[in-house]
């Protein structure tokens, strides 16, 4: 455990004088509240979480804090964080699809996205073998894994008045799906905010690397963007290929506080653009300040430029594993997806754990 982690000096964090801390301390006081309200990270093991009451402690001086730089300085070490599995890092980027939408099937808007069925169940550990992410359906006494994204798509939950909302196209709704929370704008008026409600338990597969290992887009090609454009040139191989995905996500109304940040994250709080990270929960604790040092596209063409940034770990995926990976959250709409789409990074990582955490870890300081 000890030897993934080092201790650095912030002074060796790259731009790390030059940030601003203030923006992270207010997204960090986010995670917080929950932290301190209800604390669902905790509810499962943490390879590096430590105890609630060493996070809460660090919360409770977070919100006394006058300097946001020496709030961390001072109540954190920084250590580097080491991937012997992928040593480069990987940092990719995610955001919420803004699309329009409607209550009322037609024939211009018939792509349903659907709440939680009754029957999508979470087995208990003796049965988490079916499925990776533990949802299935009890069939005749049985457990059995949930229908798949075809099934779904083909009928599978007709009838059952499932849909909460309409779309034009069945790429739109698959990428909402990517990204787990959407803003649709309703024809009937008004925006429409969906979240992440669970899925159906099938391991994900990404379309992407399908195209790359069929030699269909080139890998140093591959964005979302590129997957789009070959998909609206080939609709009837794109919905086949989407299928290879058996994955399927179902979702949930949300009426949230602040309409100016995201949807509600795995920590359940909205999330922040540029300053909220999906990681790997197993790993790290929701509320983790994380400092990432890579490369960002600048949303003109190809640029890229440095992206020096302290971030607060508030969400995951399941595409989301290991040490040094990292998924940013840019927003919603167009100007984030031209950021997020192409996002794939080597870079470094360093996650900053309260003294009290780093103690209970036997981390040397």
């Amino acid at each position: 455990m000890v030897s993934s982690l080092s201790p650095v000096n912030f002074a060796d964090l790259e731009a790390w004088y030059d940030h601003d801390h203030h923006a992270a301390l207010l997204t960090f006081r986010r995670s917080c509240r929950e932290m301190l309200e209800q604390g669902a990270g905790f509810r499962r093991p943490v390879r590096f979480g430590g105890s609630p009451s060493s996070w809460r402690s660090t919360c409770l001086r977070a919100f006394e804090a006058g300097n946001a730089r020496k709030f961390f300085e001072n109540g954190f070490q920084a250590f580097l964080v080491h991937d012997e599995v992928r040593p480069e890092g990987l940092f990719t980027g995610y955001f919420e699809p803004e699309v329009d939408g409607s209550r009322i099937r037609s024939s211009q808007f018939r792509v349903p996205l659907y709440r939680r069925p009754k029957d999508l169940v979470t087995f208990p550990g003796a049965n988490a073998e079916l499925s990776e992410l533990t949802y299935g359906r009890v069939v005749d006494g049985k457990p059995t894994l949930y229908f798949t994204r075809r099934e779904i798509e083909e009928g599978a939950l007709d009838g059952q008045g499932l849909e909460i909302v309409w779309l034009r196209d069945w790429a739109d709704a698959y990428f909402i799906h990517i990204q787990g929370s959407a803003r649709i704008r309703l024809v009937e008026g008004g925006v429409l905010r969906l979240s992440y409600a669970a899925k159906s338990g099938h391991p994900y597969t990404g379309i992407g690397a399908l195209l790359v290992e069929r030699g269909t887009l080139a890998a140093d090609a591959m964005s979302m963007q590129a997957i789009r454009l070959w998909m609206a040139d080939h609709p009837q191989q794109a919905r086949e290929l989407m299928w290879e995905n058996r994955s399927f996500v179902f979702f949930r109304e949300v009426d949230l506080e602040d309409p100016g940040l995201g949807a509600l994250g795995a920590q359940h709080v909205q999330l922040t653009p540029r300053r909220s990270l999906a990681i790997d929960r197993s790993l790290w604790m929701f509320g983790t300040p994380v400092w990432l040092e890579t490369e960002a596209p600048t949303g003109a063409g190809n640029q890229v430029d440095l992206f020096r940034q302290l971030l607060i770990a508030q969400d995951t995926g399941s595409a989301i594993r290991g040490l040094s990976r990292g998924d940013v959250y840019w927003g919603f709409g167009d100007e984030a997806a031209m950021i997020a789409g192409p996002m794939k990074s080597p870079g470094r990582m360093s996650v900053l754990l309260p003294h009290e955490v780093a103690k209970e870890l036997g981390l040397p300081a």
